[in-house]
């Protein structure tokens, strides 16, 4: 008797500025998903909000180039109903029913729990933190002040709101000199700056607050850049290699993650003891239980020359390129990039079924 296939609805684009990252996180994520098991269904969504069903083997344009990549997109315009039912916009017509989203839509309406809080309103599951983790994952000074106030080490940091000024004298006699400035909702390094006096102070908080109302200003910390995989959902394992970032410039910017070939060493396994890499581990799991996670995350360090660490932050959607860091250190760990998909996917599966048993 032929075991009938799950359907798989891969959700990529998106509103964000990270949209041409979730193009190609998707085409991976397409490549390695295992046909024989599931059925496999695209869904773009346009820089406007709107849902495109698309055909797997064309649904981008100049696939190879993430400055030039964008949906191809088709005339089958759908939105989701109860259910995980896809309606098709024009005809009404149910589609396909989804039962479960991958969501690989990074940044802003994408990772925050705004479509997280859709999926759940529809009774769909869907791969990742739930409402709750993602929003919090996405807030860097909630996660900061959640995991100081749970006795986990965080990079010093003072939290600016629209309206509120602070100078650079101020600020650096706090924290110090350089300074980080970053939005507090935002990632991939977008509208991140490095300042080190008042006139790039200055132009590094204009630049952060047209992004998010509400800013980051951190302590520059001199620290190797280390990050650890984890999933998983009442008991969350991490990987057992951690990698580590070596940017050639002052720091990982977007143009070093995605654009530059050159702008970073991705190195693992990160050269580090075994004491130090047990101890990351042991604080990366911790962390992702305090900030609600489910599913997956990526949680950043910096390692001091002391063996001293601090969070830098979580990712709850990390990238899933070909060079992203949370499918290598998966794999360096022992699990395949196909692997690791039906984990994320079992996990999501085991959270929905749970949830149904509960009484609303």
């Amino acid at each position: 008797m032929a075991i009938s296939k799950i359907t798989i609805g891969v959700l990529c684009g998106g509103k964000s500025g990270e949209h041409e990252v979730s193009l190609i996180s998707a085409k991976n994520i397409l490549a390695a998903l295992n046909p024989n098991k599931y059925n496999i269904l695209v869904i773009g969504i346009e820089k406007s909000g709107t849902w495109h069903l698309s055909n797997q083997d064309d649904f981008l344009i100049s696939e190879n180039d993430i400055t030039k990549v964008s949906l191809n997109l088709s005339k089958t315009v759908v939105y989701l109903s109860n259910n995980g039912h896809l309606i098709e916009k024009s005809t009404q017509r149910c589609l396909a029913t989804i039962d479960v989203f991958f969501p690989i839509t990074h940044g802003t309406y994408g990772e925050d729990g705004t479509l997280q809080g859709i999926l759940r309103f529809f009774d769909v599951a869907y791969v990742g933190p739930d409402v709750t983790g993602s929003a919090i994952g996405m807030d860097k000074d909630v996660t900061k002040r959640l995991l100081r106030d749970s006795g986990l080490p965080v990079t010093p940091f003072i939290t600016l709101r629209k309206g509120q000024t602070i100078s650079f004298e101020e600020a650096s006699a706090k924290l110090g000199n350089p300074l980080f400035i970053k939005p507090c909702r935002l990632g991939s390094s977008l509208g991140i700056s490095k300042a080190s006096n008042q006139h790039s102070f200055d132009s590094a908080i204009k630049l952060a607050f047209a992004h998010d109302r509400k800013i980051l200003i951190e302590q520059g910390v001199k620290g190797r850049e280390i990050e650890c995989a984890v999933f998983g959902n009442e008991n969350p394992q991490s990987s057992a290699i951690l990698g580590e970032i070596v940017p050639k410039d002052e720091f990982y910017s977007y143009a070093a993650k995605y654009v530059d070939k050159d702008g970073a060493e991705l190195v693992v396994p990160a050269e580090l003891n075994s004491d130090i890499v047990q101890k990351l581990r042991q604080a990366a799991i911790s962390a992702f239980t305090i900030l609600e996670c489910e599913g997956l995350a990526r949680i950043d360090f910096f390692v001091k020359s002391d063996g001293s660490f601090t969070i830098n932050e979580i990712n709850t959607l990390p990238g899933f390129t070909s060079i992203s860091m949370y499918p290598r250190l998966w794999k360096a760990s022992g699990l395949s990039y196909s692997e690791l998909l039906d984990q994320l996917i079992e996990f999501s599966l085991e959270r929905y079924a749970e949830e149904k048993q509960l009484q609303n």
